[in-house]
């Protein structure tokens, strides 16, 4: 029995459709949720992610920011960039698109937004919150495969999960979501020896770490959940870090790349927005 494929297109349509009408509800209130995308350099697949989020935000109808910067640019302007988006109330997440320039320290650049605005959840203030078990922003991607899984009713509770990955974007934030929904975890690296000794124990398998097809069918105990969050571009298009058509035979449920988490990524980013925004009511 060929796996079921978990469909993140199907899902990040509904979860759209949902925030479509709760972003109509809160524009009747005078309140248009906004999102500031920030892109620095013109690295093809940046540009297609950045249209991809733009194009998304257009169709809930949430405002969308563009801000194009150049390759060259400073520092310094970039804060000071970010630094009018915090300020500016219309603004209500901020996202600089990654991997940023060499010039540019990517960590100095994160923590300079407001972590009130930090819709994609990498600021340290909102990581420390998800360590500890308090309200934050979430990265998008591991709440996109916890959405997944939900929208599957695929339990977590109890259950082996292994993260291959330890990114602080997937890897880190995936492990705490699923801690915090009561899995037992593991988590492995490229310093892991006899990777497969561990995925065969997985009930829940995650592949996030960018190397094409890594995760082959010997290393996936029959009737797993075969979650690939990575997107390698090799010659013949878009693979992930899944032998998908090999561990599609042996597995219960697998992502396709591309349609599986990718989807829900961007579906995430706009409630995270949505939920920025709802939180300027409170203040």
């Amino acid at each position: 029995m060929r796996a079921e494929i978990l469909d993140g297109r199907k899902v990040a349509a509904q979860v759209k459709a949902a925030l479509k009408e709760e972003v109509t509800q809160l524009k009747g209130r005078g309140l248009t949720p906004g999102l500031a995308v920030i892109l620095v350099g013109d690295d093809p697949a940046s540009q297609v992610y950045v249209g991809n989020k733009e194009k998304a935000c257009r169709a809930v109808g949430i405002a969308s920011f563009p801000h194009r910067l150049p390759a060259a640019t400073g520092e310094e302007h970039l804060l000071q960039l970010i630094g009018r988006l915090n300020a500016d109330p219309a603004v209500h997440g901020i996202l600089v698109q990654l991997p940023l320039p060499r010039q540019l320290d990517a960590n100095r650049v994160i923590q300079a937004i407001d972590p009130a605005k930090d819709v994609d959840g990498f600021h340290p203030v909102n990581a420390g919150r998800l360590a500890a078990g308090l309200p934050a922003f979430v990265p998008c991607t591991p709440q996109g495969v916890m959405h997944l899984l939900a929208a599957y009713n695929i339990p977590v509770a109890g259950r082996h999960a292994v993260v291959v990955g330890r990114s602080n974007i997937v890897g880190k934030p995936l492990v705490q979501l699923l801690l915090a929904a009561d899995a037992t975890v593991t988590v492995c690296h490229s310093k892991t020896r006899d990777l497969a000794a561990f995925t065969r124990t997985a009930d829940i398998l995650v592949a996030a770490v960018g190397r094409p097809r890594l995760i082959t069918r010997d290393m996936v105990k029959p009737g797993a959940v075969v979650v690939d969050v990575g997107i390698n571009r090799l010659p013949e298009g878009l693979v992930g870090d899944v032998d998908f058509e090999a561990v599609r035979e042996v597995a219960r449920y697998i992502t396709p790349v591309p349609g599986g988490v990718g989807p829900l990524t961007i579906a995430m980013l706009l409630k995270n927005t949505l939920i920025a925004a709802r939180e300027t009511l409170k203040e």
